[in-house]
């Protein structure tokens, strides 16, 4: 497999086709000058020695040089083989509704930007452990599986929003089965599932697939995000302002209330706890310093290992290159002059 080291720097490779046209057009304007002091015959004669083919070939050796020089500074390198590397951690699934309701702002800026936020502050204290996300609303989808490339589940998270699952409804069961299929039992990890929701309007048995995560022994922890007493969800218009609130068939404000005793009970059969979101507080870290209490299992993750750096041999590709352009003379070979035919028919005239 091969990577790169620095691939920022692969954007300067834009910098060869700009000069190969500042090279032409320097070509251009010399002859042009050249042209000037007399006749096409006449100037033929005074550039006879001159090669136009070598001179084409110095400016492909320097481009082809600049594009080597490039390719070193990113540094390519090389992975030698894929192994099995065993880390230590426990493997744990963000379930996070999605539903409309978590746009509510009884919890500043709105209970989805709060629970993204948690989210992502978590993942930045993860050493080790592997994290996946389950997205759901009135169906559930995995967003990332379980993995330990903090970075792409940085990216993954950033896109997520209230359009990510298009069935309505608050489907924790669904969330909860999605993420057993997703665990490998196989290995003896410490799996835990973080329900993050306001628990309105469940639907399907939760409390069934609760069950069955204890039983294969999942830690189910919630946290709930909202209040009981409840809060209107906003509406936006295309230009980012509020213009109304949601509203039912028959008019009325729609207020999304907090169900806590749902999110406890679900917590209490999954051996886990029950968190209430708060503005201030960070529950997944709270979470996250009872998961760390956890004895930890060793996992098998599969990556190139022995990444060998290859700068140097495009480095030296390039000086090879700039040596050659520096010695190639734009004069005519003058042996294979001697063989050019048509030069000893005009000796001859």
């Amino acid at each position: 497999m091969i990577r790169f080291a620095h691939p920022e720097y692969l954007y300067l490779l834009a910098l060869v086709p700009v000069l190969g046209g500042i090279f032409l057009l320097g070509i251009h304007l010399r002859i042009a000058a050249i042209s000037r002091y007399g006749t096409p015959g006449v100037l033929a004669r005074l550039t006879e020695a001159a090669s136009p083919s070598k001179r084409l070939w110095r400016l492909i050796f320097s481009l082809a040089a600049v594009g080597l020089l490039v390719v070193g500074l990113a540094n390519p390198q090389i992975g030698t083989r894929l192994e099995e590397v065993k880390q230590e951690g426990v493997d744990l699934f963000i379930a996070l509704d999605v539903s409309y309701s978590m746009k509510a702002e009884d919890i500043k800026p709105n209970r989805l930007e709060k629970a993204k936020l948690e989210i992502r502050n978590l993942i930045g204290r993860l050493a080790g452990d592997r994290i996946g996300m389950i997205v759901f609303a009135g169906d559930a989808f995995t967003q990332f599986p379980l993995t330990t490339d903090y970075s792409a589940a940085f990216l993954f998270l950033d896109v997520v929003d209230v359009d990510a699952v298009p069935v309505p409804g608050t489907n924790i069961g669904a969330a909860i089965g999605k993420a057993m299929e997703s665990f490998d039992f196989k290995e003896q990890t410490t799996k835990v599932i973080v329900v993050i929701t306001d628990g309105e309007s469940t639907d399907g048995d939760v409390f069934e697939a609760a069950e069955e995560a204890a039983k294969k022994g999942i830690l189910l922890y919630t946290i709930g995000l909202g209040s009981p007493a409840g809060a209107p969800i906003p509406v936006y218009d295309a230009g980012g302002r509020q213009s109304d609130f949601k509203r039912d068939r028959v008019g009325n404000v729609v207020v999304s209330k907090l169900d806590e005793v749902s999110l406890e009970r679900i917590a209490t059969i999954g051996n886990g706890k029950y968190f209430r979101g708060t503005t201030a507080q960070d529950e997944l870290d709270e979470i996250y310093k009872a998961i760390n209490a956890l004895q930890k299992k060793e996992f098998g993750v599969k990556q190139f290992t022995d990444y060998e750096d290859r700068f140097q041999v495009f480095l030296l590709a390039a000086l090879g290159l700039m040596v050659v352009e520096v010695i190639l003379s734009e004069k005519k070979t003058a042996w294979v002059q001697r063989l050019n035919p048509l030069r000893r028919e005009e000796a001859k005239a």
